[in-house]
Formats: structure tokens, sequence, C-alpha cells
């Protein structure tokens, strides 16, 4: 399960990375998290930034968003269709 983290500390922790010149091994370990959460905190800080390309983290909680709206729109339709369906029957039988 993977764990989240306030944004506050994922910034202090991009910054310390960005600024110290200690290894990103080292202030991982130092902060307890692993080096790989911390490479891509630092990647999306870049992104974010506009230094580097990809979708800014505003961007990604837009995707999620509108992915979960989706679903649930397509959960909708089916529904419907599925009404639609029973009640064009029912109309039949009369």
């Amino acid at each position: 399960m993977a764990r989240h983290y306030h944004p506050e500390f994922r910034a202090q922790a991009v910054e310390l990375a960005k600024t110290s010149g200690v290894s990103v091994h080292k202030i991982a370990m130092d902060l307890g998290i692993s080096r790989t959460a911390l490479r891509k905190w630092i990647k999306q800080a870049g992104i974010d930034a506009g230094s580097l390309p990809g979708l800014t983290t505003d961007e990604r909680k837009e995707l999620q968003r509108l992915r979960r709206e989706n679903a649930v729109l397509r959960e909708e339709r089916e529904i419907l269709k599925k009404a639609a369906a029973f009640f064009a029957q029912e109309e039949n039988r009369k």
C-alpha cells in the first residue's frame, strides 16, 4: 500500500535534494522515504515548474477526476440502456 505524504513535506524534501548537495539516497534514508519516491517527487516538481515535459500535478488530478466521472457516466448509460430495453419489452407485452 502506497503511503501518502503531506505536500509540504514533499516540497521540503525536493528543496533539500536540490539545494543541500547531499545525495538523493542519503536524503531519502534520513527522511525515511524510498529513493524512488524522492526521485519521482523531484521529477514532478520539474514538470510543475515547466522545466520538464509531462502532466503537471493539477493536470493529473483533473485527469483522475475526469476518468472517475467518465466511469460513472458509462455505468449510468448502461443502466439507462437496460431500463429502456425493459420498458420497451413491457410496452410490447400490452
